[in-house]
């Protein structure tokens, strides 16, 4: 993997979740490209439900490939604002464009600052070693 897998834009989790900081204190989010090869090819995706809230850690969906099923945890506090209903049809997205057309939802965070506590490219790559 090259850095050109983790965009120097984003912030990340230590699940293998990055989180893009919008307009208006809403993020959206998916599952890196590490994240997405382990998986193996993506067949079906389960996502929260607009209007839920979560809370960092809460398990707020699933990614199943054909090696295995992986829970997605929320990153950040906040409502659940979107989902990328293409995933439904094509959850393939998230193999072939995860930081595109594959991201998953979008949460209206509570606390906007919050997104300082993730990591950034850098220290995410180096977390991977």
């Amino acid at each position: 993997m090259s850095d050109l897998d983790y965009p120097s834009d984003l912030r990340y989790t230590t699940d293998h979740e990055w989180v893009r900081v919008g307009d208006d204190g809403v993020v959206r989010i998916g599952i890196t490209a590490f994240a997405q090869d382990a998986l193996g090819d993506v067949v079906y995706v389960s996502l929260p439900a607009v209007g839920d809230t979560v809370a960092p850690g809460d398990s707020c969906g699933e990614v199943e490939s054909t090696k295995s099923v992986s829970d997605v945890y929320a990153p950040l506090e906040g409502e659940v604002t979107a989902t990328n209903a293409a995933l439904d049809a094509s959850p393939e997205l998230i193999n072939s464009d995860p930081y595109g057309e594959g991201w998953m939802f979008e949460l209206r965070l509570a606390d906007a600052s919050s997104v300082d506590g993730l990591m950034d490219a850098a220290a995410y790559t180096a977390s991977l070693s």
